[in-house]
This record gives structure tokens, sequence and C-alpha cells, in this order.
């Protein structure tokens, strides 16, 4: 029976899959593998409605190309090479199923994108302007006008460049790069002042809400940069208990920014921005997660936080275990859910690890993004 089902009914049946088993599947036979290699809703949108995103976790520190994913569906870890990359990366956002990173042995940004499930990997033109720790922000603009891909763009404001005569100065520009166009062009000036926030206090993690780019700055108490893509104007917004927090991450919860923070000997919790723009308590970390997260130590100073489609983890090291607050059901209702860190992988030791963590839906669709390359 199996053999002479429909090719498009089959690839239907495929995108309930998990990325493992659709693999298993894609060796069963050649109409098989024809079948999940044709038809994009097997591995691509689809996929992604039925499966949760996995946290992709990659060492911060050179320790030879590979990485560390956790499956949520069946609560496990996995190790995957990535000797498919010329160099060690770090992360930096994710786009869909797809990675955006920088090398970490080039203080000069070249940026790359690449899919860990499908070993591919590409770096994107290089920028008009070369620049040493600006920051980047990325925009989803929807489907790609061919194949199963998405259509970004990639902003870049700040950082250091050189002067004419040698000396390095605060670049007062961004600009952007369009995934459809294949390159960067320049799209505005930014003020010196805020140029120097962006390079010398801010992460590269940005959050992209009703036209806004945002980026979080760490200059003594926190506070937030945006910069409105239509009009091409910076602004700055307060965050709530600035002083006090220990560490601070934006997020979007249903179109809104999102604040996630916590503070010296008190609880990690979600603030959402209102219409009036006023910082609204949303939610909080269970004490007993708390405990687990922190391991005994009163400081958040360590905790790092990533976002994705439907989840927000809190994490510290590859060991130490992880707090989720995601969204089940069909109704959106959120949870909390405690994540055991990744000690050991079949039954093999693995070492706890500095690591930067991505959350990204699996997808082992080609996607045509890697078909640019000049």
């Amino acid at each position: 029976m199996w053999n002479r089902l429909p090719s498009d009914l089959l690839a239907n049946i495929f995108s309930f899959l998990s990325p493992d088993s659709l693999a298993r599947a894609k060796t069963a036979c050649r109409y098989w593998r024809t079948c999940a290699n044709s038809y994009p809703l097997s591995t691509a949108a689809s996929m992604v409605r039925h499966h949760q995103a996995w946290f992709v976790a990659l060492p911060t520190r050179s320790r030879g190309l590979c990485c560390y994913l956790h499956n949520p569906n069946i609560d496990k870890w996995h190790v995957l090479s990535l000797d498919f990359q010329p160099h060690p990366t770090r992360p930096i956002a994710s786009i869909g199923s797809l990675i955006l990173s920088r090398p970490t042995d080039s203080t000069t940004l070249q940026l790359a994108i690449s899919n860990p499930f499908t070993k591919e990997f590409r770096c994107l033109p290089m920028l008009k302007i070369a620049r040493t720790n600006p920051a980047v922000g990325v925009v989803i603009l929807g489907p790609a006008q061919h194949g199963p891909s998405l259509h970004f763009r990639v902003y870049v404001a700040g950082g250091m460049s050189e002067a004419p005569r040698g000396a390095a100065t605060y670049e007062p520009t961004m600009e952007v790069y369009d995934s459809e166009d294949d390159a960067w062009r320049i799209v505005g000036s930014v003020p010196v002042e805020f140029a120097v926030r962006l390079t010398v206090w801010t992460p590269n993690e940005s959050v992209y809400s009703k036209g806004v780019l945002y980026w979080m700055t760490s200059a003594r108490a926190y506070s937030i940069m945006g910069f409105e893509i239509r009009s091409n104007k910076w602004q700055e917004l307060s965050v709530c208990i600035a002083d006090k927090l220990e560490f601070a991450t934006l997020a979007q919860l249903n179109g809104r920014l999102t604040l996630v923070g916590g503070t010296s000997g008190g609880d990690a919790c979600v603030w959402e921005l209102d219409e009036r723009h006023a910082w609204c308590l949303k939610e909080k970390m269970p004490v007993e997660l708390t405990r687990k997260l922190l391991g005994g130590k009163a400081s958040w100073a360590t905790t790092k936080c990533v976002r994705g489609d439907g989840a927000i983890c809190l994490y510290r090291d590859l060991g130490s275990g992880m707090a989720v607050w995601r969204k089940v059901g069909e109704r959106g209702r959120w949870e909390w859910f405690w994540v055991e860190g990744c000690c050991s992988i079949k039954g093999k030791r693995v070492q706890n690890l500095p690591i930067k963590g991505v959350l990204i839906p699996p997808n082992l669709a080609p996607s045509c993004a890697f078909s640019k390359q000049r």
C-alpha cells in the first residue's frame, strides 16, 4: 500500500515525522527519498507546525566543530558535527530554521548562514563598510519568492571602522542585507552617541516588533535602543527596575515587545510593553526552577536567555539545565518546564562547556538561501 500512495499524500504524512525519523524514512527506498526531497510540504512549513523548536547549543570557545541539540519532543540530547563549516562560529540569531552566525577567529564582521540538520553553510557577501563589533538585527518579511525559504533582512549598525589615516572610529551608519537581492546597502545614519552604545554595550540579540528593531544596552543600568525602519529614526526606551536587573533580554510575545530579567536575590520575571509604553508584569519563574537554574547561587549574572517561536529558554552552560517557558496546546497556554543539562550522550560523558544557544525549528528541506553563493 505504501508504495502506491500519491507523492503529495506521502509527503503530508512525512511532515509529521521528527527530523531523525524522516531521515530514516528517506533511506527506506528511492521512491520515499524522491518524495521527501521533491515536496517542500514534507520538510518545510508543515514541519514547523508539527514540531517544537530545538535548542542548539554551540560552545563559545573553540573546541572542535560540533554542537549539541535538545529535542523537546522526546526530551533527548544529541551531538552533531559541524565539520561542513570552514571555521568555528558564534550564533547571532535564528532565521526560521537557519542560524545566522559570525566566525570566532575574525574581529571584522563577516556573517554566514547555516542549517546544522542539512549541513549547509554559506558566507553572506562582505559589508559595504568593514566593521568591528557592530549591533546586528534580523527582520523576517515572509516566504521567499522562490523555494521553501524565508525572505529576510539583516541590519548592521555602529561598530568600529578604520578612519582614512588608520585610526579606528565609531561608524555612524547602518546598512542592510536583503536575502532577495543578496547584497548590502547603506540605509541611513546613526547618531554618534547611539553608535558608541551599539558598539560597546549592546549584545547582538535583537527583537523586531511593530516596525521597530530593538536592542538592549547594558551601560550601567539597562536601556533599550530602537530603530524605526520606515522613518529611519532612532528612539530610546526605559527598562523597568533597570538599575536592579542582573541580566535582561528582549523577546516578543503576541507581537508585543517583551523583557525577561532577574534581580539579585529575587525572581526571574517576564514583562510586556503595553500600548501606553508601560511595562506590565506578565509572568514569574517558579521558585523551584529558580533554585535549579541558579544552583544555589544568589546571582543571575551568568544567566543567558534565548527566545524562539513559542518558547523562552533560560540557561547558563551545557550541563546546568534549562528553565523553559513554552506554549502548549492549541489554546496558547504557556507553562514552565525543566530540561536537564547535557551531561552524557549515548552513555558517553559530555564535558560541561560555556555555550551560546539558539532555538530553531528542525528542517531537512534544502533552502534556496544557499544557492546564491557567488
